[in-house]
């Protein structure tokens, strides 16, 4: 039997039948009709109970602001450490279950488990190798160029190193938290497997602040995991008038030691002008060994001595145990800028 094939009036005829107002009213009646523009049709976005939006949006974006002056001052620390430039960006702060963002992560990985008294339960501080291992390679002294990239967890040796990290890390969050709440925050165990963690149940709903770390060329992710369950009776607190008056505060004798300290340390080029002379090219290129160039510098007139361009001392030559040397007579006292001047 051949098949048959519907007509255009037929197909249309189902149609119509399949339409449940069709259906309901077979027959047309008078309506009272209403203009078409004042018909409001409501956006309707679907809920995923999988995904609930425990966190208010003024929570989240007090988090945001919070984290974001976090992470410029743990850049500035971390690039005092590590002796370069480190950038810290904060590229994102969103909601999702602890099962997503678990497998989101690579393996093996640095999985810091945070204990912050007084929160609940445990927050979670994930460093990607990508950017980790050029971190430990700068603690351990190499230079700006990245190296392969290890595939492995990590040693004894690199978990103390990253502990410097951390360490910094929980300083930074604290005192970004300060204005909110006092953290006291410790870490309780590292892992390489994130999978093998559960602090959480699966789709328990996490608030996860994501950073990105710039290290010359290099470039990779930190991640910090702060369940809802451990921020719900403090959240309340999360409110614009809690992190407004976070902000880097001014110098106190703690952070005065701790700069000059570092500063010890540090190598300057220091310069001594002898005198200074004007010669032709012809007999500067004709000059051999022995030949005396004569200035008008009185031999008995101190000598600037520059620290980094900057001329910082007076001072008399010299020599000491046979060599040459000089002798620092005063302070050059830098000049005051004149507030009149327009």
């Amino acid at each position: 039997m051949p098949d048959e094939v519907l007509s255009q009036d037929e197909v249309m005829s189902l149609l119509s039948a399949m339409d449940p107002a069709a259906a309901a009213a077979p027959h047309p009646t008078p309506t009272r009709t209403t203009p078409a523009g004042s018909r409001s049709r409501e956006k309707v976005t679907p809920y995923d109970f999988k995904r609930p939006e425990r966190v208010g949006k003024e929570q989240m974006r007090a988090l945001q602001s919070l984290h974001e002056g976090f992470g410029r001052n743990f850049g500035a620390a971390l690039s005092a450490l590590l002796r370069t430039i480190v950038e810290v960006k904060l590229t994102s702060v969103d909601q999702l279950t602890y099962s997503e963002f678990v497998f989101s992560l690579e393996n093996p990985t640095c999985f810091n488990l945070l204990r912050a008294e007084p929160l609940e339960g445990n927050l979670i501080l994930d460093i990607n190798p990508s950017v980790l291992y050029p971190i430990i390679d700068r603690l351990l002294g190499g230079g700006k160029q990245a190296g392969p990239l290890s595939r492995r967890p990590l040693t004894e040796i690199e978990l103390r190193l990253v502990s410097r990290i951390t360490a910094l890390f929980m300083i930074e969050l604290r005192r970004a938290w300060e204005n909110v709440l006092e953290l006291d925050l410790s870490v309780e165990r590292v892992e390489s497997n994130p999978q093998l963690v559960q602090i959480v149940s699966p789709n328990e709903v996490i608030v996860l602040v994501s950073f990105e770390l710039t290290l010359g060329d290099v470039r990779g992710m930190m991640n910090l995991c702060i369940p809802f369950n451990a921020i719900e009776r403090f959240s309340s607190k999360l409110t614009s008038n809690s992190w407004v008056g976070y902000s880097r505060g001014g110098a106190t004798a703690h952070t005065i030691e701790a700069i000059s300290g570092r500063l010890d340390g540090s190598r300057v080029e220091l310069v001594v002008t002898l005198a200074e002379s004007s010669i032709r090219t012809a007999d500067l290129i004709g000059l051999r060994v022995g030949d005396i160039i004569t200035t008008d510098h009185d031999c008995h007139r101190s000598l600037q001595v520059a620290v980094e361009g900057v001329t910082k001392f007076l001072a008399k030559p010299g020599a000491y145990k046979g060599h040459k040397a000089i002798e620092v007579e005063d302070k050059i006292e830098p000049r005051k800028k004149n507030s009149g001047a327009a």
